[in-house]
């Protein structure tokens, strides 16, 4: 069987608290920090106070619970908490051993923002530099489809008495995904903080090493997991991804407002326009504009951001992501040639950054 977090919450709706009639879930006793790992999994329960009489009677009853309800062979490991600990500050990690920080974004899906980041961090690793990848999107992972690591497994090392994730490397870039940890064929049912709390594992509980650039392949549009990065990590800049088409720009926009609001202020490295025109193979020299002409460079201009790319579509680019060979290895082709310089504007777009600018702040939680 499958466990994901809603058939877990479903069977601790059946834990009742002594004297109330309410069950814990509706209480808020079930803290968001809820993983699950094939049939073992861990969460934490929330208590007034560390000697809270009925503690030890309610974690039973919830392991009880999830045997009965679930099934008898999951393992389950609750720890109890107090709700002082929730609030105790703790010390922040350091992501200096990130280098510069790089979120490819785009205002709507279909846009081929992923192919973009997938293309970017190859392109960095092939210009010399330790690359980073992590595939931000926990409800629709492309990155091992694109890397062609459908099949692989991260394993773990213990590391001072805490297991840490070690990330899938190829083609030069270390690289995670949900997508290695769920089954592709079963939709994530997942809450929002659910969704947020994997991302911060990946994160945080990950052998990255020293990395020159790490790349974050964000979801379509603004979401939680956005909310989670900007409060996790000092982002150094954002890269926007959009087609010439008026609706894709009326999204990037918004994807251009939410960085730059004065509450999040990560400075954005530039536009890439993806899809700009097709040219069918056996018309080299022609160039149909599907999705209309120049919209992103237009919208650069308006912007005063840099336009960084202008990536042709051709059907070789699908073709390649699809077979788990991004284009960008063959920088002999037009294409791969576009995505190879646009990785190396991004070098010189995070250079003019790092010395114009402060580093980014961590956006703070009230």
């Amino acid at each position: 069987m499958t466990l994901y977090p809603q058939l877990i919450i479903d069977a601790l709706k059946t834990v009742r608290y002594p004297g109330t009639g309410k069950n814990i879930v509706e209480m808020g006793m079930v803290e968001d920090d809820m993983r699950i790992s094939g049939l073992h999994v861990s969460f934490s329960l929330i208590f007034d106070k560390p000697t809270n009489p009925f503690s030890k009677s309610l974690v039973k009853a919830s392991e009880a619970a999830i045997h009965a309800f679930v099934s008898k062979d999951v393992e389950v490991d609750i720890k109890v908490k107090a709700v002082e600990a929730r609030s105790t500050p703790s010390s922040a990690p350091s992501f200096e051993g990130f280098g510069n920080i790089i979120a490819v974004s785009s205002g709507k899906g279909g846009v081929g923002k992923s192919t973009v980041a997938a293309n970017l961090a190859i392109g960095l690793a092939r210009l010399g530099h330790r690359v980073g990848l992590l595939d931000c999107d926990i409800f629709g992972p492309s990155m091992p489809k694109m890397f062609n690591v459908e099949r692989e497994q991260p394993y773990s090392e213990e590391i001072d008495g805490k297991a840490m994730i070690v990330p899938i490397e190829k083609y030069g870039v270390k690289m995670l995904s949900i997508g290695f940890f769920v089954n592709p064929d079963v939709p994530m049912l997942w809450r929002g903080g659910m969704a947020s709390n994997a991302l911060k594992q990946l994160i945080g509980e990950a052998l990255w090493g020293e990395l020159d650039y790490f790349i974050l392949d964000t979801p379509p549009g603004t979401s939680d997991i956005h909310l989670t990065l900007v409060q996790t990590l000092p982002i150094t800049g954002a890269l926007i991804v959009s087609t010439p088409q008026q609706v894709a720009l009326a999204d990037a926009r918004k994807g251009l407002n939410m960085y730059t609001n004065e509450k999040v202020n990560v400075p954005i490295l530039g536009l890439v326009e993806n899809m700009s025109w097709f040219t069918p193979a056996e018309l080299p020299n022609n160039r149909y504009f599907i999705f209309g002409r120049e919209g992103v460079k237009q919208l650069a201009e308006e912007t005063g951001y840099p336009l960084l790319a202008q990536i042709p579509l051709v059907q070789s680019v699908c073709e390649s992501g699809d077979a788990g060979e991004p284009a960008v290895l063959h920088p002999e082709t037009p294409t791969g040639n576009a995505f190879l310089m646009l990785a190396a504007r991004v070098i010189t777009q995070i250079d003019r950054r790092n010395a114009e600018q402060e580093r980014t702040k961590i956006v703070e939680t009230h």
